[in-house]
């Protein structure tokens, strides 16, 4: 079968990557390469990624844009073809590799499903403020002018980068994440969108979410992350 491999992004993580581990442990199609970017951890994310029997590789330059850079084009390097990314306080479903695998053997260049909140994390009314976030987050960035401009060849669709696949030779082509901190899953979707037609959604490919985020910025602050207002005086990644 045609080479995968999952990247998952890490930074102090060592008391939530066991979770993101086992679920991927479970997944109905195991025939991948798990490798986790620890992005210059200090408190053992890698020894308990090591201890799941995943690939560990250290990227020091903080920003999850570079861990996942790095963790991309080192699984190329070493014969990867597909490439799915989620991230170290997420839970993808049992069918998500499986899904990813089937959407880009179908002829998708890049992929993104259906991403969720966790149920470990807020109730009811916390996971339904989480969906209608996502959801004028996903109409704002379909409105915003800046994303209808020449040089796209397909309308915009909001990607979520902790549930998304790509085919090596579309990241390649399109000059990968942007190194930097968060936000970058726009960025990259718009450098993909600039490279092919040839991008698609798969509800099948099922992540929760974390929704720390909204614990520790507040609603106010978390509508305008998901906006795409960035972190302001906040930390990019609350951990």
């Amino acid at each position: 079968m045609t080479a995968l491999w999952v990247v998952v992004p890490a930074y102090q993580e060592a008391a939530r990557i066991g979770d993101t581990l086992a679920a991927l442990a479970a997944q109905t199609d195991r025939d991948f390469t798990l490798l986790v970017v620890d992005n210059g951890s200090t408190d053992g994310t890698a020894e308990v990624a090591r201890s799941a029997g995943a690939l560990v590789v250290v990227e020091p330059e903080k920003g999850v844009g570079c861990a996942v850079d790095t963790g991309f084009r080192y699984a190329i390097a070493h014969g990867a073809t597909l490439l799915a990314r989620t991230d170290a306080d997420c839970l993808p479903r049992p069918g998500w590799v499986a899904a990813a695998r089937a959407s880009l053997a179908g002829g998708a260049g890049m992929v993104c499903g259906r991403i969720t909140a966790r149920h470990d994390e807020h109730g009811p009314w916390g996971r339904l403020f989480f969906a209608v976030l996502v959801g004028a987050a996903a109409l704002f960035g379909w409105l915003r002018p800046a994303h209808w401009s020449a040089g796209y060849l397909t309308p915009y669709r909001m990607h979520a980068g902790n549930n998304m696949a790509v085919t090596a030779p579309v990241y390649l082509a399109c000059g990968g994440m942007p190194r930097r901190p968060s936000p970058t899953d726009r960025t990259f979707l718009n450098r993909v969108r600039r490279t092919t037609w040839a991008i698609s959604r798969n509800r099948a490919m099922v992540v929760e979410n974390s929704t720390r985020r909204l614990r520790a910025y507040g609603v106010v602050a978390t509508a305008k992350w998901y906006l795409d207002r960035g972190s302001g005086p906040l930390t990019a990644d609350p951990r």
